[in-house]
């Protein structure tokens, strides 16, 4: 197979992969990260698909399954009898080449761990036996369910503790990386309106942004891949779940909880919403925030244990919002969806979108090198010590900076230039009070606004302080 070497990004991955393969000493590399997000495609192509071995777990397959499916790359007549055999059976194979090196690659490592299986034991004897003075065995292994990864492998306590030499994270596409990719891989020559409307829908994942075609406009792709007869994208959603967790059910009963109120939810209400024994929820919890659906936070001024859980994945936020119960009968029901049933979705995604890019954020600021946390904040309605009654407000993005800066971020997806009315001055003005009073800060309050296309300049617009907009976050930071 020929790969494309105008591989997107992953520059720091790369040099990883190569920098271990090339070194003088048997290494174990794992890369991990959510599934679609292109784990495989990077090491084949880092590689050019030059391996001594390579084989893939195979979904829901029995212990049985993998073991054929094993021998029968290794060019065996009969599977061996477990996993143990299995891997000295390639130990033999490999040692056979009287190779400098030899390399394998084993894709989707959680699939091939079935119950009562002893893969673990197995990999990490075939692991720590390798031969000194031998071949130099380089390893790689890559797996989609996070959890299993960093539980099961990484943070294995037993044989392979402290074995994998380094364990590498894969991102989704940064706007910065959708950008070239759609308009360079797959030719689609559209502006960063365009890009930034489809990461919203897709985040970042290459394997998502690979099924646009260029030869329709972007509403058509969104409805051929979401919302026709058979659309690919419209099953991928509860896949997903059931590839990464054995109860792939309930995984996806919390994630569809948090969705339903959008600044997040305490762990308790999450178990009062779930309605049952929330005795398995705070590794559900983790579980979902290591594949990057949800993020946990504690807001501005709140303590560490009142913490609050968040639906952050662009995809089953897209997902959720309109194709979970969207008409199946209407095959144009993205083209035909009036403008005005997007804008809460809109103003949300592109909040998420924000959240994704704080580093593009911090450096349009200038404060890239400066400690700073992020946090939101909100407040319910209150009279103060003084008898004066006061409405409730939030901040959906702060920045607080070790400088005695805190940037106040409005976030405000439009079509075009934001023009800040009298009214909604008025409004910023009301809630930097609230948030003064509230959190007793003494640090300067900066208004930052972070928009499409910026804002209009006028009466109004000088309470603004600081401005960034949807071309900053395509800035690559390095």
């Amino acid at each position: 197979m020929e790969w494309n070497e105008k591989i997107i990004g992953r520059y720091y991955e790369k040099r990883l992969l190569q920098q271990y393969y090339d070194s003088d000493k048997s290494e174990l590399v794992a890369l991990y990260g959510r599934r679609r997000v292109g784990k495989t495609y990077l090491i084949r192509c880092t590689f050019k698909d030059e391996f001594d071995f390579y084989f893939t777990g195979i979904y829901q397959g029995t212990k049985k399954t993998q073991l054929t499916e094993f021998s029968k790359i290794l060019g065996l007549k009969r599977p061996p009898k477990d996993w143990f055999s299995a891997f000295d059976l390639l130990k033999e194979h490999l040692l056979s080449l009287n190779k400098e090196k030899v390399t394998v690659f084993l894709d989707e490592l959680p699939w091939m761990d079935t119950p009562k299986s002893d893969f673990i034991q197995a990999f990490s004897l075939f692991w720590n036996m390798w031969p000194m003075g031998k071949s130099l065995l380089k390893l790689y292994v890559c797996g989609s369910s996070t959890s299993w990864m960093l539980d099961n492998f990484i943070g294995d306590k037993g044989g392979l503790y402290g074995r994998t030499k380094r364990s590498i994270y894969l991102k989704p596409f940064t706007l910065s990386e959708t950008e070239q990719y759609l308009n360079t891989i797959k030719r689609l020559n559209i502006n960063r309106r365009q890009v930034l409307d489809i990461y919203m829908m897709m985040g970042g994942i290459p394997y998502y942004l690979d099924m646009l075609d260029p030869s329709f406009t972007i509403s058509h792709n969104v409805d051929i891949l979401f919302f026709s007869q058979n659309a690919p994208l419209r099953t991928e959603y509860e896949f997903l779940f059931r590839s990464l967790y054995k109860n792939g059910v309930k995984y996806r009963k919390v994630v569809e909880i948090i969705s339903k109120k959008l600044k997040g939810l305490s762990r308790d209400e999450i178990v009062s919403e779930l309605g049952e024994d929330g005795g398995s929820i705070t590794k559900i919890l983790k579980d979902l925030e290591s594949c990057d659906f949800i993020r946990s936070y504690t807001a501005f001024g709140k303590k560490k244990k009142e913490v609050l859980y968040q639906l952050t994945d662009l995809f089953s936020l897209f997902y959720l919002r309109f194709v979970k119960n969207s008409n199946t009968q209407d095959e144009n029901y993205w083209s035909n969806l009036p403008e005005g049933q997007k804008h809460t979705w809109e103003g949300y995604a592109f909040e998420q979108v924000c959240l994704h890019h704080i580093r593009e954020i911090k450096g349009k600021l200038g404060i890239s090198g400066i400690l700073s946390n992020v946090y939101s904040w909100s407040v319910k309605p209150f009279t103060d010590e003084n008898g004066i009654n006061w409405d409730g407000g939030q901040i959906d993005l702060l920045i607080d900076r070790q400088d005695d800066v805190i940037n106040l971020c409005e976030i405000k997806y439009s079509s075009n230039e934001y023009t800040i009315t009298k009214e909604y001055e008025k409004h910023i003005r009301e809630r930097t009070s609230l948030f003064r009073q509230v959190s007793k800060t003494r640090k300067s309050l900066n208004i930052t606004f972070i928009s499409t296309y910026g804002i209009k300049h006028g009466v109004n617009s000088s309470i603004v302080q600081s401005e960034i907009t949807m071309d900053d976050l395509f800035k690559s930071i390095d």
